[in-house]
């Protein structure tokens, strides 16, 4: 996997920074949130116009897919993935191209992720006739919380032109800028919503026994939640559960009819998903009934487990080792973080990596993270993302995962 690159993709890299930062400073100023995001859709196509791409839009969002076909063909087709769609949230970074859409922002590197993306399309269409594959670029809204993977694979647009590996690239603000960071096996969690009701009888605060008090019931449903994690999941396939909103009450002297919480729940493999999901749902109906109240759980479920396959996770380490720079560090333990790019991963083998964006002159430990009103990124690190897209298409149409 160390063997030298055929094109030097560094080179190719630096020379499509300018545009691709133009094009990020765009998306950045005009955030879009969902599955719809049609004028950062229009960004991106007008930045593709004129390269030999076969484009196909997806029905039930505003993404799509580019198709590369190169100038021979062996029968390999690689896919490569940038997501566009923001956060719900407002920015202070003081930026000049800052969010001009209140309460909308790029705090989790999209804008980056997408304009990346087209400097790898226009760099691998310049080389087309050297290309023994297809590349399929994919752009793809609706990551944050929306499934916009999963409506794009139901769309058919994996099917145009089936991919035989797949690779995606997300920033990483708290690592040294041009550092690439993955690993085998899972590398993110799956993310499932809880919603919890707990229904009694309200009353009188002053005489709760004539009622049948939800606030202290729901309590104890939270204890006895982190008491079922911790002592019947095994350390070595963990979950996490964090319930992080209770709302419950009117007034000081009024016992409420019903506590509604919400959480998420965390875990890194299918088992440990089902196991854990008919854990919670037990524990909360029988902890209610216990105390004469009722409750109910609702499960949202998000996103499946990311998870790299070896094989294109050693692709991946080799083609870092070889750009130089900062090079490759294994991540030692997945992330409880979920990505929509593992859709895409349950139907192709391949892997994500993370991308160090944090300036010379910024603390990665310290700096905004993701999902922060201040996070920022070393534009200049772009560059070597839009080189490892090249160079992850050319590496396996050339050799496969071999």
């Amino acid at each position: 996997m160390n063997a030298p690159l055929t094109t030097d993709w560094t080179a190719a890299g630096a020379a499509e920074l300018a545009d691709v930062v133009a094009l990020r400073r765009a998306i950045h100023a005009d955030p879009e949130i969902g599955l719809h995001c049609p004028r950062t859709t229009a960004k991106l196509r007008a930045a593709l116009e004129g390269l030999p791409l076969e484009i196909h839009e997806s029905t039930s969002t505003t993404g799509f897919i580019a198709i590369l076909r190169g100038g021979s063909d062996n029968g390999r087709t690689v896919l490569l993935r940038g997501d566009m769609d923001a956060l719900p949230m407002p920015e202070e970074t003081g930026l000049d191209f800052a969010s001009q859409v209140p309460n909308a922002m790029h705090a989790c590197g999209h804008d980056s992720h997408s304009a990346m993306l087209v400097g790898a399309a226009r760099a691998l269409s310049a080389r087309r006739e050297q290309l023994p594959g297809t590349v399929v670029f994919m752009f793809q809204p609706g990551e944050e919380g929306h499934h916009g993977a999963r409506h794009m694979i139901e769309d058919g647009l994996l099917d145009i032109a089936r991919p035989d590996a797949a690779f995606a690239l997300h920033i990483w603000p708290n690592a040294p800028g041009g550092l690439v960071m993955s690993r085998p096996g899972p590398l993110l969690a799956s993310t499932d919503q809880l919603n919890i009701t707990v229904r009694g009888q309200g009353g009188h605060a002053a005489m709760p026994h004539e009622g049948l008090d939800p606030i202290p019931v729901a309590c104890e449903m939270v204890t006895a939640l982190s008491t079922f994690v911790a002592r019947q999941i095994a350390v070595a396939d963990p979950a996490v559960l964090s319930i992080t909103k209770i709302v419950a009450g009117s007034a000081y002297n009024i016992v409420p009819d019903e506590v509604e919480m919400k959480g998420t729940l965390r875990t890194l493999s299918d088992a440990t998903r089902a196991k854990a999901q008919q854990g919670l749902r037990r524990i909360i109906e029988h902890v209610a009934a216990a105390h004469g109240c009722t409750a109910e759980l609702r499960i949202d479920e998000g996103y499946p487990v990311t998870r790299n396959d070896p094989r294109a996770v050693e692709l991946v380490q080799g083609i870092a080792e070889g750009l130089g720079g900062r090079g490759w560090r294994t991540v030692p333990a997945p992330i409880m973080g979920g990505e929509d790019f593992s859709y895409v991963l349950r139907e192709v083998p391949g892997a994500m990596a993370f991308l160090g964006v944090a300036a010379e002159d910024v603390d990665p430990a310290t700096a905004p993270p993701l999902h922060n009103t201040r996070m920022t990124i070393d534009e200049a690190v772009m560059a070597k993302g839009v080189a490892l897209h090249c160079a992850f298409a050319e590496r396996f149409l050339e050799g496969g995962f071999g």
